[in-house]
């Protein structure tokens, strides 16, 4: 009887409800993320085609920079558009399949996020301390090698996580309270033990949070030391320079996901999730591009230098 009311329920799909018991604050929130989601396609966008149009940054670092810069662009897009249909109509239903596709997508590529974000500390930490040797150590087959290990380990692991997740009975449960479908909120739908499905998620997430986080930390521990070296005080700050603006974004990243995946799928409040949430899906990829642009001389360089080109070509036109 429960296996047949749970086979309905994702038939009928969910009722995905997000923050439809204020609705002052959801249309609020809808402006928001709209606008925040336009730029981030522009902003990322702009930095993938500087990164590929500019011979001078033709490097490793722009090389995973732009590779940061599609993920962010198509995680926030497998979240984004959906949100902003759901919150701008009365009927907040989602059907089943496009909730468990939004589930793997979000979750690959949130997954690729945290690796790719290693990735990069370790290419920091070649150019800070190895600098004789960066051109040599951080070749392109390597660089191609890491970025497709950063995107294939997302989607794998994605793809267990997730089939273990679709598999619980939902017993009819259809009201789906956050803003869009997680592994960790799915878990709290079902009407079975699911010590397993959170043992296994805790597990994954120690994985592509706790260990890269802590090969960042160390990859910035011998940054440090190294930079504290240098005797040139302007040496010291452009080092620290080509390391803050990734820092900055790991932190914010880190800071937001482990909140919401390393606890107990039952604890924490439910408006808590949402905005912890929405701040590491819809904020966090827009202030990616923000913190590299404003902090990276070379990038704004390369796009101003676009953008006039654009400009003197229409006027030629």
């Amino acid at each position: 009887w429960k296996m047949e009311e749970a086979n309905n329920s994702s038939g009928n799909g969910f009722l995905l409800l997000g923050f439809s018991d204020q609705p002052q604050l959801e249309r609020c929130l809808f402006i928001i993320i709209l606008h925040f989601y336009i730029f981030n396609i522009l902003g990322n966008t702009a930095i993938i085609l500087v990164s590929c149009v500019d011979a001078k940054l033709h490097t490793p670092m722009y090389f995973f920079l732009s590779n940061l810069s599609c993920v962010d662009i198509c995680f926030t897009t497998s979240v984004a558009p959906q949100l902003l249909v759901t919150m701008s109509k009365k009927d907040k239903s989602m059907s089943y399949g496009g909730c468990v596709a939004q589930l793997y997508v979000a979750m690959g590529l949130g997954s690729s996020e945290c690796i790719l974000l290693a990735v990069m500390a370790y290419d920091r930490y070649v150019a800070v301390c190895r600098p004789l040797h960066y051109a040599t150590i951080m070749h392109p087959k390597l660089c191609v090698a890491l970025a497709s290990t950063a995107w294939l380990s997302g989607l794998v692991t994605s793809l267990i996580q997730c089939s273990l997740t679709v598999q619980l009975p939902l017993c009819g449960h259809r009201k789906l309270d956050h803003i869009f479908c997680e592994v960790p909120v799915l878990i709290k739908l079902a009407c079975v033990d699911t010590t397993f499905n959170e043992g296994e998620l805790f597990v994954a997430s120690v994985v592509f949070l706790i260990v890269p986080v802590s090969l960042i930390l160390v990859s910035y521990g011998f940054i440090t030391q190294a930079v504290l070296r240098i005797k040139s005080a302007a040496g010291r700050k452009k080092a620290f320079g080509t390391c803050s603006s990734h820092l900055i974004v790991v932190i914010i990243f880190y800071g937001t996901i482990i909140f919401m995946y390393l606890q107990p799928a039952k604890s924490s409040s439910k408006n808590q999730g949402k905005f912890v949430s929405l701040f590491y899906t819809i904020v966090t990829p827009l202030l990616n591009p923000i913190i590299y642009t404003l902090r990276n001389k070379d990038v704004k360089g390369a796009l101003r230098a676009m953008v006039i080109g654009h400009a003197l070509g229409s006027e030629r036109l």
